[in-house]
């Protein structure tokens, strides 16, 4: 007779493993019911910008776009209340005109623009037109920004508590116009702005500044694109034959030369730039140098052979603009200086560039321009594609200055890895 005690040895262990693969069993199906759980509690990943076909197909590529169509960029254009924008327009129609105007131009030339997005959902790029250079200070005329980045914060607050789009990516698909001196910064003084910095809630949007340097500075520090300053577009159409203006005189500046008479020295304004000019140049009848304001300063300009350029509070200028329509050559006196558009205005055949340590040697330097290659700049600055480039028509017009700002936001939505960019890319 056998023993009974591994009979009952066996049959518990049998029990025991039977009972170890249910606890596994139920431990499995725990860990994927919380699984489970824990995935659809967690917040979708921020949505990736929309791309449409036109961007998607290489055979479509912008820089072959030569039929008359828009750039290949969707932009959605927010409808904001009226403070934010036309009010501002309808108070003073100066802020359609002067040289900030380039966010006016813009907003108006995207309402018409033929690749509009008419639903959110279908942009690439978000547009967000708030006017912040219209305040206009009585005193001198010129527009105060001390409630820019206030009203920006308004503008920012309600399309984010209204619309989902800027929370999916904290605005890193939307794009501002920041036209002044020192463009994001928000203020007109480069110790101050520097000092203010960029508001944070603006770093992972894009915006389109007047304001670029070569290198760092605090006022560039985000994703953007240097625009032209605005002039008005029927300056394009004064001089329609280039060729055929007698230009009498050799090289014209007319503006501020010093900050006011106890700063003779120049040491604030223009970096001494402008005074240099005028110690140096002044009394020189080949330079026609004015400090008194004239109106009609623009068909001094046209009879001009070089058109000075020198920084003011910030290194562009809308002479630099002026010269060009006009057909006389900018000189750029202004250090590490962005240009606008390079890809289509090759500025070093259409300008010349002189450092600003070396005032002194300008005479010689447009003198030796003259023996030389004087006829080639010219020829290459009265191209109109390249005058086109520079004028914010409204409407659009292909290969005008906005169509060249949606060129460029379309390189940038191409590239591969942006800037403050999220899990959204």
């Amino acid at each position: 007779m056998r023993d009974p005690k591994p009979r009952r040895s066996h049959t518990l262990a049998g029990k025991l493993r039977k009972h170890s693969t249910c606890l596994l069993l139920l431990l499995l199906l725990w860990f994927a019911l919380s699984l489970y759980l824990f995935i659809s509690a967690t917040p979708p990943a921020a949505a990736p910008l929309r791309r449409s076909a036109f961007l998607r197909s290489k055979a479509r590529a912008l820089s072959a776009t030569t039929d008359g169509a828009a750039p290949p960029v969707r932009i959605y254009v927010y409808d904001l209340p009226a403070r934010f924008n036309s009010d501002w327009l309808a108070a003073d129609a100066r802020c359609a005109r002067h040289l900030f105007a380039a966010e006016v131009a813009v907003h108006q030339a995207l309402l018409a623009y033929a690749g509009r997005a008419a639903r959110p959902d279908d942009a690439d790029l978000f547009f967000v037109p708030v006017y912040v250079s219209c305040n206009f200070s009585t005193p001198n005329g010129f527009p105060s920004l001390s409630h820019a980045r206030g009203l920006l914060a308004d503008a920012v607050h309600l399309i984010s508590t209204h619309m989902p789009y800027w929370n999916r990516s904290a605005g890193a698909d939307h794009v501002f116009v920041a036209s002044h001196d020192f463009g994001a910064c928000f203020h007109p003084m480069e110790d101050v702005a520097i000092a203010d910095g960029i508001p944070d809630f603006l770093k992972r949007s894009i915006l389109l500044q007047t304001f670029g340097v070569q290198g760092h500075h605090v006022c560039q520090e985000v994703e953007h694109v240097v625009i032209p300053p605005h002039v008005p577009p029927e300056v394009s159409r004064e001089l329609p034959e280039l060729e055929k203006v007698r230009r009498d005189i050799f090289a014209f500046f007319r503006g501020k030369m010093e900050l006011h008479p106890k700063n003779i020295s120049g040491r604030f304004y223009s970096k001494k730039v402008r005074t240099e000019l005028l110690q140096h140049y002044g009394r020189n009848r080949k330079f026609y140098l004015k400090r008194k304001r004239f109106d009609n300063y623009r068909s001094e300009m046209a009879r001009s052979l070089f058109c000075l350029c020198p920084l003011g509070w910030a290194p562009w200028s809308p002479r630099l603009v002026e010269s060009v329509l006009l057909g006389c050559i900018p000189v750029i006196i202004a250090d590490n200086i962005r240009l606008p558009f390079p890809s289509i205005l090759r500025w070093p055949e259409i300008s010349l560039q002189v450092a600003e340590k070396d005032i002194a040697s300008l005479e010689m330097v447009l003198d030796h321009v003259v023996a030389t290659n004087l006829t080639a700049i010219q020829k290459n600055l009265w191209d109109p594609v390249k005058r086109k480039a520079l004028v914010f028509n409204r409407p659009m017009e292909v290969g005008d200055a906005t169509w060249q700002v949606l060129k460029e936001l379309e390189v940038l939505l191409d590239q591969p890895q942006r800037k403050y960019v999220g899990s959204w890319r």
